[in-house]
């Protein structure tokens, strides 16, 4: 299952709650056209994947969740405060 570093799920948890106020919404990982895209989503889908880890929540349908299980989410923020995420293998 895909696993988030501690950076990874802070930036979530901000970036979600700073774009949503319910308490269901999540990052939204889809695969766009050679990539994965993103976007806050209020809510899962009823068929989508959740990974809930260090107050993030991230949804997935299950292809997108089957490429993604052995991977690990991170994310940097650089100085002009654009925010970049990563995928990486499972160590």
């Amino acid at each position: 299952m895909l696993t988030l570093t501690e950076n990874a799920g802070t930036v979530v948890s901000d970036l979600v709650s700073r774009a949503s106020e319910t308490d269901t919404a999540g990052l939204r990982i889809q695969q766009g056209d050679n990539r994965f895209d993103i976007a806050i989503a209020e809510a899962p889908a009823p068929t989508e994947v959740v990974v809930e880890q260090a107050g993030a929540r991230i949804f997935m349908d299950a292809p997108v969740a089957q490429v993604l299980d052995e991977m690990t989410l991170d994310a940097q923020i650089d100085p002009a405060g654009n925010i970049r995420f990563a995928l990486a293998p499972q160590l």
